[in-house]
């Protein structure tokens, strides 16, 4: 009859495969991380080359498509590998689901290359292609995140979601100015858009530190040059308070799109440090866990050949309940009692072992809590932009004053919103 060490040990190796399904999945994100920004590059381009009917960036965007090209067949053997692998090991419904969902956007991303090539969609239309394909991959990075099953693996994905989302907001912005400066003017509309654009990279960037952490947030800090900075808020003033009808200078396209294009490099640099952050996270618990699950097994092994006093230990332990304790467990076979005592230690362990997963749910439930609250308000967007024919950042605008009018939390007002599903017509 196997003992409760043999169940801690296989604990232990579930754990171990828990840990290397997430090692995989992080990696995945790492590449969609990389396809996401070439994708945003592309869209820069392509805007430019709209805007100024063809003239400008012909050379670059073909280049850049090249290179997402790259990025993207790595995406696509990622979802591969990760589809093979999940079945074993249990990966999420959801996480596949939005992976199903975004590959028809990558198939039909040649369709969109060649009308772009060809003039025959607005400027406006190919964002907007871009930014729902962009938002479906950034999606799945959202599904790995709230999957995770180690809190602290969680938060680290937590917070490259919410940095990738921020970047891709500066994308936009990216796009957005580089199509008024090309075309010279910018009408209220676009301005407002532009505000919101600023306004949901702050918002992003703040959710970002908050998981995060205080050195990461300060790397990013260090990573925005302020002569930089100084440009862009120039840029910016230049055209979003300039009254209607006042002509750009269209010289500024480059200008503009250059000074955003180094903005949204620094923070690729940032991405890459959190991805690497994340590889050697998923790295060195595997190994530690692969070093506890072995020591068990010596334990294991010389508990083989003593009498069976687990019961009697269990008995005679003073406060023998699990309580919370973040220890980790593990003991090295020369450290290693015999006899009594040898039971009163696995004992010892076993309870480290519930004590820390204990830990672990806890700090894992606050993450996802925060996650959770995250999702209402993308829903409530979401219903909001059907119902209103709103843009995401005028959507969350609106949860966001009626929050402030209200003075109750977003995610209070978007709890209210999506209670009323079923009483707004869609498209109204």
């Amino acid at each position: 009859m196997n003992s409760g060490l043999s169940f801690l040990v296989a604990a232990r190796r579930c754990e171990i495969d828990e840990l290397e399904q997430l090692a995989r999945t992080s990696e995945l994100v790492s590449t969609i991380g990389r396809l996401v920004h070439a994708l945003q590059r592309e869209r820069g381009l392509s805007n430019v080359l709209l805007a100024s009917q063809g003239r400008r960036f012909a050379a670059q965007r073909s280049a850049q498509i090249g290179e997402c090209g790259r990025f993207e067949r790595e995406v696509r053997v990622g979802f591969d590998f990760l589809e093979s692998e999940g079945r074993r090991a249990g990966s999420g419904t959801r996480l596949f689901s939005r992976i199903a969902w975004v590959l028809p956007g990558l198939d039909a991303l040649p369709t969109l290359r060649r009308r772009i090539g060809a003039l025959e969609t607005s400027a406006a239309e190919a964002t907007a292609a871009f930014a729902k394909l962009i938002a479906g991959l950034l999606a799945v990075v959202f599904e790995a995140a709230d999957g995770a099953t180690d809190p602290e693996i969680s938060r680290l994905l937590a917070a490259m979601f919410n940095f990738m989302q921020g970047k891709e907001f500066a994308g936009q912005e990216r796009a957005c100015g580089a199509a008024a400066f090309a075309t010279g003017q910018n009408d209220p509309l676009r301005q407002q858009q532009w505000l919101q654009l600023i306004a949901a990279q702050e918002r992003c960037f703040h959710v970002f530190a908050d998981f995060a952490g205080p050195a990461m947030s300060q790397l990013w800090r260090e990573r925005e040059p302020d002569a930089e900075l100084a440009e862009l808020e120039r840029l910016r003033r230049i055209a979003c308070a300039a009254p209607a009808g006042v002509p750009l200078d269209p010289e500024l396209s480059a200008v503009w799109f250059d000074c955003c294009s180094l903005r949204i490099d620094a923070m690729k640099d940032v991405e890459d440090r959190l991805a690497a952050d994340l590889r050697d996270l998923c790295r060195d618990k595997t190994l530690q866990a692969r070093g506890e699950a072995e020591s068990y097994e010596v334990l294991l092994e010389q508990l083989a050949g003593e009498p069976d006093t687990a019961a009697t230990a269990f008995f005679d332990e003073p406060g023998a309940e699990p309580g919370p304790q973040v220890a980790g467990g593990g003991l090295t076979s020369a450290a290693a009692p015999y006899g009594h005592q040898l039971e009163r230690s696995i004992l010892e362990m076993m309870q480290e072992q519930a004590q820390r997963l204990q830990a672990m749910s806890d700090e894992l439930d606050a993450v996802r809590t925060a996650l959770n609250e995250r999702k209402l308000v993308e829903r409530a967007k979401g219903l909001l932009m059907a119902h209103r024919r709103l843009t995401e950042p005028e959507a969350h605008q609106m949860l966001r004053q009626t929050a402030m009018n209200q003075n109750r939390r977003v995610v209070d007002v978007a709890e209210s919103v999506l209670s009323m599903a079923d009483y707004l017509p869609i498209g109204s």
